[in-house]
């Protein structure tokens, strides 16, 4: 049933993006939010079902196996489309994106993340599937199972680990990497999981953990939006 789920989100999601392809070309800006809204919705929403899967029998290999083919999913279906403010701040950065349309696709992200976590827990309150079975309960389950300050390092870290393989492998043929990026995330999981949920994305993690930033914005925007930006920023100032 989760399959099914996330595999009807994909659907869906490339259904609109086409839609929107065909009639919102001559309107730059709207069709720019869209896309980028769809693309990170689809993304939010997967990411929020497998969250519920990582306990799934036999552990962790159902979960690591399911990140990277989903990673692998997500790299054809979205191909144009950040979904990540990190990244969208590359081409702000370097001035290849104008502030504004760059702002409008970081709104356009976080409107996602909101979207995305208001529909699952949708879905999650029809209980369609043991995973599902008391999801809503769980209040803020927090990802942070080590200190704050080492939380931070490793999703900084982790930051710049992600985008300077994104950097590197701009060079490489597009089928091979979009496998060499789902690979190396695959091995971020497994690697920092179990201490932050490596998640190094502003906007995802803000739609899988919203009560736990309800409840200590200061340490989880420091430890989930500062680290994973700082990371970027590293990044584009030394390359």
């Amino acid at each position: 049933s989760s399959l099914l789920l996330m595999s009807g989100v994909v659907v869906t999601v490339g259904l609109c993006r086409r839609l929107a392809r065909r009639r919102l070309r001559s309107r730059p800006r709207l069709f720019a939010f869209l896309v980028e809204m769809f693309s990170t919705f689809q993304i939010c929403a997967c990411t929020n079902e497998l969250s519920l899967l990582g306990n799934v029998e036999p552990k962790p290999h159902t979960a690591l196996t399911l990140t990277y083919g989903f990673t692998v999913l997500h790299g054809l279906t979205l191909a144009g489309s950040t979904c990540n403010p990190c990244g969208t701040l590359q081409p702000m950065w370097g001035g290849g994106t104008p502030l504004r349309m760059g702002g409008l696709k970081i709104a356009a992200q976080f409107v996602a993340a909101v979207l995305a976590r208001v529909f699952m827990h949708f879905i999650w309150s029809l209980e369609m599937t043991e995973p599902h079975f008391g999801a809503l309960s769980q209040g803020c389950s927090s990802p942070m199972q080590t200190t704050e300050m080492q939380a931070f390092c490793i999703e900084l870290l982790f930051s710049v680990v992600f985008q300077l393989a994104v950097l590197r492998a701009e060079s490489v043929n597009p089928k091979y990497r979009v496998h060499l990026i789902a690979l190396l995330i695959t091995m971020l999981v497994y690697a920092g999981g179990n201490l932050t949920g490596a998640i190094f994305n502003p906007a995802l993690a803000f739609s899988l953990h919203a009560d736990c930033f309800y409840d200590k914005f200061l340490s989880y925007s420091l430890v989930y939006w500062i680290a994973p930006s700082l990371g970027k920023f590293l990044i584009l100032h030394v390359f």
